[in-house]
């Protein structure tokens, strides 16, 4: 099952895009045995002005057709990180070809999107920087394959 985080905004090369990328090459590595992979990262312009509404325009385009779309949401679902390989699993036993994780702008996601997602999940109550949630989201791909495959990684 391929993985695509769609993403509004452009992450510039420093520690962040260091961090993220070497988390999506561990998840591509531990997570291809287990059907899971690769994960891509498909970015969308922050429109100015256009807001929410441009945004989700833009990142509808940037979702593969017939994709699971599981939007990050503070609205949406907490889980600990075993439901969430869980869930992953599920997806791809249930024959998903692509999941694509949305992760709106600045102002979050736009209602009507997020209203056409299978799935929403939340890193919790609080807000978070797109950029961060974007990191997060490649750290708990990461630890997912890694439960899955057994690997003493993730720690109870």
């Amino acid at each position: 099952m391929r993985v695509h985080i769609c993403a509004v905004g452009r992450l510039r090369a420093g520690p962040e895009r260091e961090l993220i990328d070497d988390y999506l090459t561990r998840f591509d590595r531990t997570g291809r045995p287990l059907g899971l992979g690769p994960a891509a990262v498909v970015e969308v312009e922050d429109r100015k002005g256009g807001g929410m509404a441009a945004e989700a325009e833009l990142l509808e385009r940037a979702v593969p057709g017939g994709a699971m779309v599981a939007v990050l949401d503070e609205r949406g679902k907490l889980m600990t990180s075993p439901e969430f390989a869980a869930e992953l699993a599920r997806w791809r036993d249930a024959g998903r070809q692509d999941v694509a994780f949305v992760i709106g702008g600045a102002d979050g996601i736009a209602p009507t999107l997020r209203e056409k997602a299978g799935f929403a999940l939340s890193f919790g109550r609080m807000v978070w920087p797109h950029m961060l949630a974007r990191a997060m989201l490649a750290e708990q791909l990461y630890r997912a394959a890694s439960i899955l495959s057994g690997s003493p990684y993730h720690r109870v």
